[in-house]
């Protein structure tokens, strides 16, 4: 970690917060309306997430600071996205875990994804697959198989978000895990992993000794 991150990785979330909503009232006038707004939302996620009406309806914030709010989870995710660009191998499974929370850990709904690899770990594609609702979704093994032959993959890694927040898998979670190995293991394509993704943690069904 440089010095700089360390820098901020040691603000409160009002600190980080204050420095995209100052103006003219100074840093003190920002801090204190990052401190309401974090209470009256209910936290950081709460407030990037909010409706930016809700929050230009705020005192002190205004329709040109509630767009800078709620184009910063965006921001977040094209910087993670990034970190898994097309054509290059997989650096560390940090990487990867860093890249689907924040695609995917925000979500209200059941999101199913196959990020596609070649022979060398390669990012061929990141497809969002199957939408649910907030109790599960449908997957088609045949539909990820199709897709991964589309590419020339030569392995697949899953993954899924709980909106519930716990990422444990469940046994449908270890069912439909092991028919997609089986349907990939018939066109000789390699299942690496299946990650849960819930709110700030990731657990990989491939570290536990489901796959």
């Amino acid at each position: 970690m440089t010095s700089t991150q360390g820098q901020w990785k040691a603000r409160s979330d009002a600190e980080l917060l204050a420095l995209f909503i100052r103006g003219s009232n100074g840093s003190s006038a920002a801090f204190a309306l990052a401190q309401r707004l974090l209470s009256r939302f209910g936290g950081l996620r709460q407030v990037l997430q909010a409706d930016p009406a809700a929050l230009g309806a705020e005192h002190g914030i205004g329709i040109a600071k509630s767009a800078i709010i709620a184009a910063l989870p965006e921001l977040a995710r094209r910087y993670f996205e990034a970190s898994l660009p097309t054509g290059e191998a997989i650096r560390s499974p940090d990487d990867t875990r860093a890249f689907l929370q924040a695609r995917m850990r925000h979500l209200g709904h059941e999101l199913f994804c196959c990020l596609y690899l070649d022979n060398r770990h390669r990012v061929l594609r990141f497809d969002e697959m199957f939408r649910g609702t907030i109790d599960g979704t449908s997957v088609y093994p045949r539909e990820v198989v199709k897709e991964a032959l589309v590419v020339n993959a030569a392995a697949v890694i899953l993954a899924h978000n709980h909106p519930s927040g716990v990422a444990e898998p469940s046994q449908a979670d270890e069912r439909i895990t092991s028919r997609l190995k089986s349907a990939l293991e018939l066109v000789d394509i390699r299942l690496l992993d299946h990650l849960i993704i819930g709110d700030g943690q990731t657990t990989s069904m491939a570290s536990r000794g489901l796959l």
